[in-house]
């Protein structure tokens, strides 16, 4: 079977720069959706809440983040008509399908922290080789 370049693309070959997946895959590795999906699995949540739940994450990565969540149809905004304006943000019927591999990744963290951990500290204190600019594979 002969496919043409663009059959090729939306079949996906991640490795490609121009692969949708490729586009996918670098939004649900970002530490922030990782951890704002983690934040969002027990059910709606008000940006507020958020915010407070994700230390570390500004304002503005927080808002860009949920549009991008939001626009990928991983994460649902839902504004109430109150007085003041009630937003909730909660995962959408994809966005759930993405708990269990992110808790997988979550859980390796933790089993794996004290060997990373150690990892780290060794190379940091070892001395370095000068890098060498023509070393293609890394």
């Amino acid at each position: 079977m002969v496919t043409t370049p663009a059959e090729s693309v939306l079949r996906g070959s991640s490795y490609r720069a121009d692969c949708p997946t490729r586009q996918i895959l670098d939004r649900i590795g970002d530490r922030w959706t990782v951890l704002i999906v983690g934040a969002l699995s027990n059910g709606s949540v008000r940006f507020s809440e958020l915010r407070r739940r994700i230390e570390g994450i500004s304002q503005k990565m927080l808002t860009q983040t949920l549009r991008g969540l939001e626009r990928d149809g991983l994460v649902r905004r839902t504004v109430h008509p109150e007085v003041p304006v009630r937003v909730e943000y909660a995962l959408t019927e994809a966005g759930r399908t993405l708990r269990e591999p992110l808790r997988a990744l979550e859980e390796w963290a933790i089993a794996h922290l004290g060997e990373v951990s150690a990892s780290q500290e060794a190379y940091d204190h070892a001395e370095q080789p000068p890098t060498d600019p023509t070393d293609r594979d890394m």
